[in-house]
């Protein structure tokens, strides 16, 4: 990413940050709630090149590395963030038909949200974190899936005039 790119996206992804740890994180939503983080940051992937969509992943790993309710060691979001940015961008970035349909972006945000809960949960069993049982971990998935799912609409327009704000490559005259 070009130096005008990184200092406008930092300070965005700094905001939704924010945003999740002092007013996201304090609603005891049933079913575990969401990430505000991670359906912006998975909204971005789909919408940018592999690379870009790696160091997205990366900065939403860390950042979520960072946050008081992660239970995990660290550098383990950071490390499930970069794979799965690049994987979905990987995946998505070339069909057109995924970009200019908002159901599809949808689908991929919603979709990548419960993959990398899964891989999340999966990685901190076997780095001995504890996860609860497996109805709880089954009922907090859903829940999450769930919480994506009607969140990601509402916020999907403001994502994306942020990521065209930010990555547009046509000049405003």
């Amino acid at each position: 990413m070009f130096t005008r790119q990184i200092s406008i996206a930092a300070p965005i992804f700094l905001i939704i940050y924010v945003i999740q740890e002092s007013v996201i994180s304090q609603f005891r939503l049933p079913g575990g709630g969401f990430s505000l983080l991670l359906i912006f940051a998975f909204t971005w992937a789909v919408l940018s090149e592999t690379e870009v969509a790696a160091v997205i992943g990366f900065a939403a790993g860390f950042l979520m590395d960072l946050s008081q309710s992660t239970s995990g060691p660290f550098g383990q979001w950071t490390l499930l963030m970069l794979i799965s940015g690049y994987a979905i961008s990987y995946i998505g970035y070339g069909d057109d038909n995924v970009q200019a349909n908002a159901i599809g972006i949808i689908f991929f945000v919603v979709i990548a949200n419960l993959l990398v809960e899964i891989a999340y949960v999966a990685t901190g069993a076997l780095l001995g974190v504890s996860v609860g049982s497996f109805i709880q971990v089954l009922i907090t998935l859903f829940g999450m899936s769930l919480w994506a799912l009607l969140i990601s609409p509402i916020v999907l327009p403001v994502f994306s005039r942020l990521h065209a704000l930010v990555f547009d490559s046509r000049s405003t005259l």
